[in-house]
């Protein structure tokens, strides 16, 4: 489950006439604060009418049309992945700006940056997109959104995902956001124990059950601390596979071999995400029955 979060309000009477007639009619009702286009002008970071677009489930936001002209803009992006392997959500993000009338090669330009898996890669790759002197940078998992938000105090940070971005840190409230991160949530820790009592469901007679996460990511120990009570009410053993780099997959598949696993949890982060087709091949492998954070994976 995802929810957007909001801005501070304005009064309507502070809105120009013009940046009312450009909010287009999908974004009525949604808070307004300036232009995410604006950046340097006040430490508190505007924006105008934004957010559309994809994330999984959701969609990724960006920017509405400002009002200096047909200056070409610069769109940052911070992913997990490559676009090779990120290409239905990239091209869901590239149609959602053509829709807003944003072109690539016209009046767009799109800096695409990819960890690829690696999560201490973010801050360095956060550094070169504010380098780049980009009007907006849009991140996918929480990592991603701190690396942005530590980059830079004023260019606008839109969220397409973030794992309770609140209790990690990211933003100081959900009504009001603050500063120039905004975008959307991911309640992860409250669906851990709902997504056990499916897997157990649909699989009866599991009696150890293993968490495949990143515990390094800000999200991953309450996700843990919910998976562990989740599964001790149903008197199932839990077990930690704690997979910070990519050569850790298999060696976290091994471990789980050896302990007579017979269920699987994954968690969403840049490494299980990086690797989800390897994950997703080994679990069989193993006949192990597993449950995934996202569609991804089960697309992979």
């Amino acid at each position: 489950m995802k929810t957007l979060l909001s801005c501070p309000r304005k009064r309507a009477s502070s809105i120009p006439r013009a940046e009312c007639a450009a909010r287009p009619r999908h974004l009525e009702g949604l808070p307004v604060t300036g232009s995410p286009l604006s950046r340097g002008r006040h430490p508190q970071v505007s924006r105008r009418a934004f957010i559309v677009l994809l994330g999984g489930a959701a969609a990724w936001p960006l920017a509405a049309r400002a009002q200096q002209g047909e200056r070409l803009r610069r769109v940052g992006v911070l992913e997990t992945i490559s676009a090779e392997l990120n290409a239905t959500n990239f091209e869901a993000l590239r149609k959602g700006l053509r829709d807003l009338g944003y072109i690539e090669g016209q009046n767009l330009t799109i800096e695409y940056r990819s960890a690829d898996g690696q999560v201490d890669r973010f801050p360095r790759l956060a550094e070169e997109l504010v380098r780049a002197q980009v009007d907006v940078i849009v991140t996918r998992g929480t990592p991603a959104a701190f690396a942005a938000k530590n980059a830079t105090p004023t260019i606008p940070v839109v969220m397409a995902a973030s794992g309770e971005p609140l209790a990690t840190g990211v933003i100081p409230g959900l009504a009001r956001p603050g500063g120039n991160v905004t975008g959307l949530s991911a309640f992860t820790n409250a669906l851990i124990p709902k997504r056990i009592e499916l897997l157990t469901a649909a699989v009866p007679g599991v009696t150890r059950i293993a968490f495949l996460q990143n515990m390094s990511n800000p999200v991953a120990p309450p996700q843990w601390e919910a998976l562990n009570s989740a599964a001790r009410s149903l008197q199932i053993e839990p077990l930690l596979l704690d997979v910070r780099k990519s050569e850790d997959v298999a060696r976290a598949f091994a471990t789980a071999s050896t302990q007579r696993v017979n269920a699987l949890a994954v968690g969403n982060d840049t490494v299980t995400h990086a690797n989800r087709r390897q994950i997703v091949e080994l679990a069989a492998q193993h006949r192990m029955p597993a449950i995934y954070a996202t569609r991804e994976f089960v697309d992979a």
